[in-house]
């Protein structure tokens, strides 16, 4: 998995989407996931921004949502931490549209806040059965940082 080759030559010619895609396709290879998303945060007005989903029917950009202040925001947002969650119950605690996140068959997130230079730029977030989050894939998801990071990169550029 080291040097993602593949990734950089996408990277280097591609716009916002074919990178995000390029992500996309690393996270189904290495890690999995049913619903593959990445949002951008604005921690002064407190939203977040769907900017890339993989299933852009089921899961749509959705414009600015307000972000509710809970466990899953101290540990992305305050502590720069990743969040698993393996179950439906832990979905429910943290997430206002865990009923959508069920209809789509989901039971497990998995959510990798993205910083650079100390500032956030996003999170990269995973969807899939329950428990399929396992010690082994969130060490994984750790070591796509820095093709998440050119991602959310490459929106400031566009």
């Amino acid at each position: 998995m080291s040097g993602f080759p593949e990734f950089r030559s996408i990277a280097v010619s591609g716009k916002p989407e074919g990178i995000f895609a390029a992500l996309d396709d690393l996270v189904q290879r290495h890690i999995g996931a049913i619903i593959t998303s990445c949002t951008t945060i604005d921690l002064i007005a407190m939203k977040a921004e769907r900017v890339y989903t993989n299933q852009p029917d089921a899961y749509p950009l959705s414009g600015q949502k307000d972000i509710e202040p809970n466990r899953w925001t101290r540990l992305v947002l305050e502590q720069g931490r990743t969040f698993v969650a393996n179950t439906v119950d832990e979905i429910i605690e943290v997430f206002p549209d865990h009923e959508v996140i069920r209809s789509l068959g989901c039971g497990s997130a998995m959510n990798v806040p993205v910083i650079l230079s100390g500032k956030l730029l996003g999170t990269l977030n995973l969807l899939h059965e329950p428990g399929h989050f396992t010690p082994q894939r969130v060490e994984t998801a750790g070591k796509l940082y820095m093709p998440a990071a050119l991602a959310f990169c490459s929106l400031s550029n566009a």
